[in-house]
């Protein structure tokens, strides 16, 4: 009797730790599938969780999925997810920047329901004789519903923008870096040209001076010089150029 029992509680013990390790991969495979942008998906947090809330949570989740005590071939992946949710939202720069996104999309949500029920003769009695139905809309599962979605709506619309603006950015960077290369580019040829009229000035000082004492130009050897006119000589075979006579 003593030893069914031993054998009892270690099946027990048994069927809890693989319950526990298919709650673990569960968590990972959830975790995994949020949407990227919103970090309050992985820490599976309310859009009004206080900070102690998501440092309690993060701890919580963690220790389920850290790569110690998850077996799950993508535990690491998932343990790197919380965090980097953590500290999004206990920046409160990007904190602000979801949050501010989130109150777009609950207006918007709660301005495209006031137009329905100005539509909708029935809905309208109803909220007006129930003030509840309209005043916990907002905290109904349907309207969280809703919004989540919303708020990837417009966290997508948010980050394709962004994504744009980066690349016109980058596009204007390369443009002008080209323009930059091609300015020193001409400038070099320039500089070079110069050095190379400079270091031809001596010898072209030379020629003029022959030129001073003898009338002649000195020609240098591979110079090219420009072609004499030709002049009337009757022992020429050649045809001449006629010569105007005054």
């Amino acid at each position: 009797m003593g030893e069914t029992s031993v054998d009892e509680e270690a099946l027990l013990k048994e069927f809890y730790a693989e319950v526990s390790e298919v709650e673990r991969d569960n968590e990972v495979i959830r975790i995994l599938s949020c949407f990227k942008l919103n970090p309050f998906e992985y820490l599976n947090l309310s859009f009004d969780s206080s900070l102690e809330d998501v440092k309690k949570q993060y701890r919580k989740l963690s220790l389920m999925v850290h790569p110690d005590k998850c077996k799950h071939p993508q535990a690491k992946e998932a343990f790197g997810a919380l965090a980097k949710a953590q500290q999004q939202l206990l920046d409160q720069q990007e904190r602000d920047y979801v949050l501010t996104q989130v109150k777009a999309a609950k207006e918007e949500l709660l301005s495209a329901r006031k137009k329905q029920l100005k539509k909708d003769t029935a809905s309208k009695m109803r909220s007006l004789v129930n003030e509840k139905y309209d005043q916990h809309h907002d905290q109904s599962e349907e309207f969280k519903q809703q919004l989540k979605l919303k708020v990837r709506e417009i966290l997508t619309e948010q980050e394709w923008r962004r994504r744009k603006m980066a690349m016109r950015i980058s596009e204007e960077e390369g443009r002008l870096k080209k323009d930059e290369a091609e300015q020193k580019e001409v400038w070099k040829r320039k500089r070079e040209h110069e050095e190379q009229w400079e270091g031809t000035r001596e010898q072209r000082v030379s020629s003029w001076r022959d030129f001073m004492k003898t009338g002649k130009k000195k020609v240098t050897k591979g110079e090219l010089r420009p072609p004499k006119l030709k002049t009337e000589d009757p022992n020429k075979s050649y045809v001449q150029r006629p010569v105007k006579r005054g």
